[in-house]
């Protein structure tokens, strides 16, 4: 497999376990929206910001380390790490080990949810945490890895 053209304007978004449903997994917690629509919309997006976005989904927790260490050198990542948030510690040092600002995303308030959602092992060590905000998190989270990037690049 080989990289993108640019790492350097590069964002992987990275969907975790489950969101390979959206859509049609609990829609009244998390709309009706795809996985495929949100991927369009971002990469749209990254187009107008002038990165390009490679989209990834996995339910497999090796698979998701894997690409986080594929995009290490990347200008960042935007992830939906699912449910592995709040128990992946091979996930949490995966973002840690890495270079590439980390910007999670949640659609739903995981704090109106479960306590057991309460809970993230991830969150701390990502560089922003975007939740609540439905799909549209999505945009907001590439938008703040793309200012995260920069902060380190000056």
């Amino acid at each position: 497999m080989t990289g993108p053209a640019d790492p350097s304007r590069t964002v992987l978004l990275l969907n975790g376990p489950n969101l390979n449903l959206l859509g049609t997994r609990d829609p009244e917690q998390y709309g009706t929206t795809t996985l495929e629509q949100v991927e369009r919309r971002v990469g749209d997006l990254g187009g107008e910001l002038g990165v390009e976005v490679v989209c990834a989904q996995s339910n497999s927790e090796g698979a998701l380390v894997d690409r986080i260490h594929r995009a290490r050198h990347w200008a960042g990542i935007v992830i939906n790490p699912g449910a592995y948030a709040h128990y992946s510690i091979a996930l949490r040092d995966a973002i840690d080990a890495i270079e590439a600002p980390v910007v999670e995303i949640h659609i739903s308030n995981v704090y109106a949810r479960e306590e057991f959602r309460h809970t993230s092992v991830t969150s701390p060590v990502v560089a922003g945490y975007v939740a609540g905000c439905g799909v549209f998190g999505y945009e907001l989270a590439l938008r703040a890895v793309l200012q995260r990037a920069a902060e380190r690049r000056a």
